[in-house]
Formats: C-alpha cells, sequence, structure tokens
C-alpha cells in the first residue's frame, strides 16, 4: 500500500502581515495563496518573526548606510595604526604594570569581554600585551579589600615583582658579573638589597627562561689535529699496550712507532710492565 506525501507550504511573513493589516484577500490569490490560508490570516494574531533590520530597507539607503560605514571605518583605521605605533615605541607592556585596583581590573575585565565578542580573546590579550593566565587569574580572583599593595599577601605573598625579576636578568646576563657564580649572585643581591631570593630561585628563573650568561674564554682552543711528522723518522711515538691473555695472566707490548708511516719500528712483549723495555727498545733502534 502507497503513502502519499503533502508538502506543506510557506509563505513570507510580509505577505501576511499586509492581508492581516489591509483585509484585502486578492493580493494572497493573485499569487496561488488559497482563499481559506488568506480569510485565516486576517483574524490571525501578529507573529512575531527575527529578521534583520536591513532586509526593510531600499538599494538608495542601504548604499548611503555602506559609504558612511566606510568613511568611519577608514578613520578607525588610522586611529588604530597611530596608537599601536604609539604603543611600540613607548613600550607599554601590562606585563610589567601592576594593577592593585579591583575596580581598574573589573574595568579593564568588561573591556576584554566587550572586544571577544568581534575578536578572539588571544588577539585581544596580544594587542593589550596581557598573558593568558594572568587574565584567567584575574577572572578567578577573589574581592580583596587592600588596595595599597600589588598583589593580595593571602595569595602569593613571597612573589617576585617585574621589577627584581628584570634586576636578576641584568644581573645574570651582565659582563661583569659573569665570574660570579650565580648562587653567589644571589647571596650578593641579598646583601646589597637588591633582590631578596634564595639562590635556588635565581636558578629556577636561569632554566624557566633560559638566561645563558656570558662566557668568554681565557684558554686557547684546543687543537683538532695532532703532531703531524714532514718526512720518516721524523718524530718517534712510544706506546706500551696491555693484552689480556685467556688464562688470565696479561701481556705488555712495548713498540716504537713512526709518526709519519705510522710503522711499528720496534717491538717487545714482557710479562711485566717495565720501562727500562722501552729505553731498550730505543737504543738498540738507534
Amino acid at each position: 500500500m502507497s503513502s502519499t506525501t503533502c508538502i506543506q507550504r510557506t509563505y513570507d511573513h510580509r505577505l501576511r502581515e499586509l492581508i492581516r493589516s489591509t483585509g484585502d484577500v486578492k493580493h494572497a490569490t493573485a499569487r496561488g495563496v488559497p482563499r481559506s490560508t488568506a480569510r485565516g490570516w486576517r483574524t490571525s494574531p501578529r507573529a512575531e518573526v527575527v529578521t534583520v533590520d536591513v532586509a526593510d530597507r531600499d538599494t538608495v539607503k542601504l548604499q548611503q548606510e555602506l559609504l558612511t560605514l566606510r568613511r568611519r571605518l577608514e578613520r578607525l583605521i588610522a586611529l588604530l595604526r597611530l596608537v599601536i605605533l604609539l604603543w611600540k615605541f613607548s613600550g607599554f607592556s601590562l606585563a610589567s604594570l601592576r594593577i592593585p585596583d579591583r575596580a581598574r581590573k573589573l574595568t579593564l575585565l568588561r573591556a576584554i569581554d566587550r572586544s571577544h565578542v568581534v575578536l578572539p580573546l588571544r588577539a585581544v590579550l596580544r594587542v593589550l600585551r596581557l598573558s593568558h593566565s594572568r587574565y584567567h587569574a584575574w577572572k578567578r580572583e577573589e574581592a580583596c579589600g587592600l588596595d595599597d599593595v600589588p598583589s593580595c599577601p593571602r595569595s602569593c605573598p613571597q612573589q617576585l615583582t617585574a621589577a627584581e625579576c628584570k634586576t636578576i636578568l641584568e644581573r645574570v646576563t651582565s659582563d661583569e658579573y659573569r665570574h660570579v657564580p650565580t648562587g653567589t649572585q644571589a647571596r650578593l643581591a641579598h646583601r646589597l638589597g637588591k633582590v631578596f631570593a634564595y639562590p635556588t630561585t635565581w636558578y629556577r628563573l636561569v632554566r624557566r627562561f633560559h638566561w645563558r650568561r656570558p662566557r668568554k674564554r681565557v684558554h686557547p682552543f684546543r687543537p683538532k689535529v695532532g703532531i703531524r711528522a714532514s718526512r720518516p723518522n721524523e718524530i718517534w711515538h712510544f706506546d706500551t699496550t696491555l693484552i689480556r691473555l685467556p688464562d688470565g695472566s696479561r701481556a705488555y707490548l712495548h713498540a716504537v712507532i713512526d709518526n709519519f708511516s705510522r710503522r711499528i719500528l720496534a717491538w717487545k712483549v714482557l710479562a711485566t710492565f717495565d720501562p727500562s723495555a722501552t729505553a731498550e727498545l730505543l737504543l738498540n733502534k738507534a
């Protein structure tokens, strides 16, 4: 038994609104709408329709708005270029700036949330030069009544400031203190009142940020090529090789080698290590 499928037709909401406001069903029947359906539109309540406001405008108004938005966009791009250049030249960065006031943080977070609707969060934080970890820490931060300190003592009382980290970087990478070990530098900075941090904190920062200490070689470089003779019998080498036999005994091979040809000029095998054997080989060879 075959089943028939009934296809339900849909109509534009503006046509329904026209029939309901005028009461004339001829506008609908002339376009193929059944008369019963058009009569139902006259008495039906107005339906809520979600649409775009530009859909109801004509071409001339849309063109005028397009030109206005283009001029506004050009001005905004010019201002944005100037602001970005000013930030680059001034070196402004939120990474080295403390904002102890909770109200200012909330204002900045609200501005980031509004910008996040249009731009990705990564792009917004890159423009502000604010790290992701610090942004999310501000989002999780509880209200603190202390406004005169850079950080709340309940969260991280021993955290180093940006100025202290910069001082550690300057002393670690300074050419003046390259001969001073890192642990000694930490104690010296503590004694001078520069940075109050343990040497382990210095080592941790050096490993974390991959800071390289300046090194200047005092001694000359080792030669890569050894002694080379220019003719036979110019330079001889003496060598004693230990040979372990299968029965556990040892044998010592004393040899005299020519540096130029690498030939063994004289050799002798003994059961003990005897330097006089090498001297005897030299005397016999000479």
